[in-house]
């Protein structure tokens, strides 16, 4: 069973990420495949971070994925456009941030929810770091953003 749709926090800022629907996320069944969606879930939170944070910071940082859990809820079809994602950050814990993820059609349908559970790490060593505060700030806007064309 699937649970509640996932709703944007208030005092988060909602990034939002065109996705393009290609040929070869086409399955069997005639919709996208489920494992386009954990690239999705991927891609979004990586296209966030680069778009918040400069260069440098990037080079110090780094982002592991430790965990992604979806819920489908409706196919995206073939040659489907205006597929979205919405996606907003939670409460830090130490070292580990759940970003949440919302996919939705070109009609604003929900079609599938995800959270993944990231963790900051140094660059260099890969050793775990407490998200500093200033990083927490960077995410906590009420301002929607659109992110990249899908181009």
């Amino acid at each position: 069973m699937a649970r509640p749709a996932l709703t944007p926090r208030e005092d988060r800022e909602v990034f939002v990420v065109p996705l393009e629907v290609r040929p070869d996320h086409i399955d069997a069944n005639g919709h996208v495949n489920n494992v386009v969606y954990v690239g999705w879930l991927q891609d979004v939170g990586t296209a966030h971070w680069n778009a918040r944070f400069d260069e440098e910071t990037r080079a110090r940082w780094s982002w592991v994925a430790l965990r992604h859990e979806i819920d489908y809820l409706r196919a995206i079809e073939p040659n489907a456009t205006g597929v979205a994602a919405r996606t907003w950050v939670g409460d830090p814990q130490g070292p580990r941030f759940n970003r949440y993820v919302r996919i939705e059609d070109g009609q604003g349908r929900l079609c599938a929810q995800g959270v993944s559970e990231w963790c900051l790490v140094d660059a260099a060593t890969l050793r775990p770091h407490r998200i500093p505060p200033p990083m927490v700030a960077v995410f906590s806007t009420t301002t929607e953003a659109t992110a990249i064309s899908a181009d």
